[in-house]
């Protein structure tokens, strides 16, 4: 469920801002055009929006400025606590993908960014079963995450990111769960979802998968 993390992002979430802006050199094209995709993100999201990870708050204004109604999840106190801070009339509750409150609203769009990975595959698919429930009919997921074509690419990444002596980032990419785009594929059509790919970086893609 992700929640082995935490105790990392405890201990980023002051200078996860400074990160995804290009301060820390190992993950600079991790972090790539990150505006650009979440930007993304916001255009291809409808109506009222759960968003799982919130972080520090960097999608949920956007999706805010945008005109969206926005609950938020996250299970690092850390970051809700910043997120908070910067979006003090936004609702922000603990939880995460698989175990999150019972929400009571509609919910349209179900998005995320730089997420996702924190779960294994097994419990991708639960989480994205889930969702399908939650989810009304033509209802939307959108993701901006970090997975790769193929098994081989991910490993190419690994062996350049060693070879700039970025330990930190070979380190990241062995320990968590970044899949495949066709593991994602096929998780989100097993549970009756049209499902689109497109590559912002070199390493994060944006999902978006309509609910049939």
């Amino acid at each position: 469920m992700g929640r082995e993390f935490i105790e990392i992002f405890e201990e980023w979430a002051l200078d996860y801002d400074k990160s995804v802006m290009g301060e820390h050199p190992q993950y600079v094209d991790v972090f790539a055009n990150y505006d650009a995709i979440l930007n993304q993100v916001v255009q291809q999201s409808l109506g009222t929006v759960l968003e799982f990870g919130v972080g520090t708050g960097n999608l949920s204004n956007k999706l805010l400025n945008a005109g969206h109604n926005v609950i938020g999840i996250e299970p690092s106190e850390a970051m809700r606590n910043i997120a908070s801070r910067k979006l003090p009339s936004m609702t922000i509750l603990d939880g995460d993908f698989i175990n999150y409150p019972y929400i009571s609203v509609q919910i349209e769009t179900i998005a995320s960014t730089y997420a996702f990975h924190h779960l294994s595959d097994i419990e991708k698919e639960i989480a994205i079963k889930k969702f399908a429930s939650v989810l009304p009919r033509k209802g939307r997921i959108v993701f901006g995450d970090t997975m790769f074509k193929t098994e081989a690419d991910k490993q190419l990444e690994i062996e350049k990111a060693l070879d700039k002596g970025f330990t930190d980032l070979a380190d990241d990419l062995n320990r968590e769960y970044y899949p495949t785009l066709d593991i994602m594929k096929n998780a989100f059509e097993k549970h009756h979802f049209d499902v689109s790919f497109k590559q912002m970086n070199d390493f994060v893609w944006v999902i978006t998968a309509d609910k049939k």
